[in-house]
């Protein structure tokens, strides 16, 4: 992934980065809200400086916040990062048969670079090629992914050294979920994906009071399941003798 760029990969590059950038908003944002609450939650600026350059994983981060706060013992916030970060393996297996191909050092720089925008908008595109493994495909990925981490990490720093500047009644945390949903909702146009949806947003409401942020987990299993599921009865109903 070094070197030179051909054409072919600058413009899948730049193809990515394109359909990107509204995500990237998002991203902005919650990196900001994010550095902001490690300072809050007692941590030193250079603490939390480490914090967000090496575990790069939001969800994880304010998980494992109360827990630093709380003086919780070690291994359980590890426990708690984890089991947030499980979705990540589920993830993986899916972007695997695209990168197979490559060296495990450049499959763990693109397994460092995954993020669940990456994943959402990558599956978007590509779940349906014929071809999988194309250099359109590591170039598109890494067109969102790179400068997916680059965004988080210089807004996350910007929350943990600049965040105090910004007044609480701003809200931004809403302003995040708000800017997410304006991405997810126009990539939802089938079925399929809309089972995904419906199932993972009541597994994730109805398993709220789950410890651990266990409930995140249910529900990107549960959606995941539903999504296949779906796709099965798509396929099986396109295939039937009175399909049209």
């Amino acid at each position: 992934m070094a070197g030179r760029l051909t054409h072919a990969q600058r413009r899948a590059f730049l193809f990515g980065l394109r359909e990107a950038t509204a995500a990237l908003v998002a991203v902005a944002t919650w990196g900001f809200v994010t550095g902001i609450a490690m300072v809050q939650s007692g941590l030193s600026e250079s603490m939390a400086t480490l914090m967000t350059l090496m575990v790069y994983a939001g969800s994880a981060q304010l998980t494992a916040l109360p827990l630093i706060a709380a003086h919780a013992p070690l291994w359980l916030i590890f426990a708690a990062g984890t089991i947030v970060n499980m979705r990540f393996v589920i993830f993986g297996a899916a972007l695997h048969p695209y990168f197979r191909h490559l060296s495990w050092r450049r499959r763990l720089v693109l397994g460092l670079l995954t993020g669940d925008i990456v994943f959402v908008l990558f599956m978007a595109r590509f779940a349906g090629s014929r071809r999988i493994g194309t250099v359109q495909q590591l170039w598109y990925y890494l067109g969102i992914a790179a400068p997916g981490w680059l965004v988080w990490n210089v807004f996350s720093l910007l929350g943990i050294y600049a965040g105090g500047l910004i007044p609480a009644s701003w809200s931004l945390d809403y302003a995040a979920v708000l800017a997410l949903l304006a991405v997810i909702i126009p990539l939802v146009k089938s079925r399929p994906m809309v089972m995904c949806l419906i199932v993972a947003s009541a597994v994730a409401w109805l398993a709220q009071a789950l410890p651990l942020r266990l409930g995140l987990l249910a529900a990107v299993i549960a959606g995941v399941l539903a999504g296949v599921l779906g796709e099965m009865v798509e396929r099986r109903r396109n295939s039937s003798p009175g399909a049209h």
